[in-house]
């Protein structure tokens, strides 16, 4: 990818940052992430995971999980796209996170009976969940979990259903063949299982620090 190409993908999410409308529910959100030194998603990214939420809208399937310490802003844009009938499901192991979490969906207009909350490790609950029964599982999770955490959660998926496995690529360091550090060895293994899986169409796109997107096929 040439310089010019980057700088022109840069200037593209600048503007739809700058462009895209918030409210105070979602800029709280952000606010309360900083404040727990949390990373959270740019704008493109939440309006994609409201989409993808979205598209389950009709389907007879649970909801969404969602994987993540920043469990109120990421929810909040998941929430935003399901349906009155499906639930948010968040794992996460800092009970802190799911108060705060609560607190903003509550303020937000979404009743304690649209999400729930697992204060557990992910990969030690997530085997627990219903096969088959999600369309979107967002999965923040460190590099050397990638592998473990896409292999947990790809059963969840009801077809048609999307694995939204964020900050994947790493800033595009993933492709730097000297680095050897524990994160960047589980991204790329992450990176090539995710290509190598079955009934899936992989997608990976340049938000944040490179989502890709797994959707099951079968």
């Amino acid at each position: 990818m040439t310089e010019t190409v980057k700088a022109a993908i840069a200037a593209q999410v600048d503007y739809i940052n700058a462009t895209t409308a918030t409210d105070e529910h979602i800029e709280r959100a952000r606010t309360t992430a900083a404040e727990f030194g949390v990373q959270c998603p740019d704008e493109a990214t939440g309006n994609l995971l409201s989409t993808l939420a979205a598209t389950g809208r009709n389907a007879h399937t649970s909801g969404a999980v969602i994987v993540t310490p920043a469990a109120g802003l990421v929810g909040l844009h998941v929430l935003r796209g399901l349906n009155d009938r499906q639930t948010l499901t968040c794992i996460d192991p800092e009970a802190e996170h799911h108060h705060s979490a609560r607190e903003l969906f509550r303020a937000a207009g979404f009743t304690g009976s649209r999400s729930r909350f697992l204060p557990s490790r992910p990969l030690d609950v997530m085997g627990r969940l219903t096969n088959g029964a999600y369309h979107l599982v967002y999965l923040d999770v460190s590099g050397m979990d990638m592998v473990a955490a896409v292999r947990a959660a790809f059963p969840l998926l009801s077809v048609g259903g999307t694995i939204v496995l964020a900050d994947s690529l790493l800033d595009g360091t993933i492709a730097d063949h000297t680095r050897r550090d524990q994160d960047t060895l589980g991204a790329r293994a992450a990176d090539e299982y995710a290509r190598e899986l079955e009934d899936a169409v992989v997608s990976r796109i340049p938000l944040g620090a490179g989502l890709t997107l797994i959707t099951r096929t079968a």
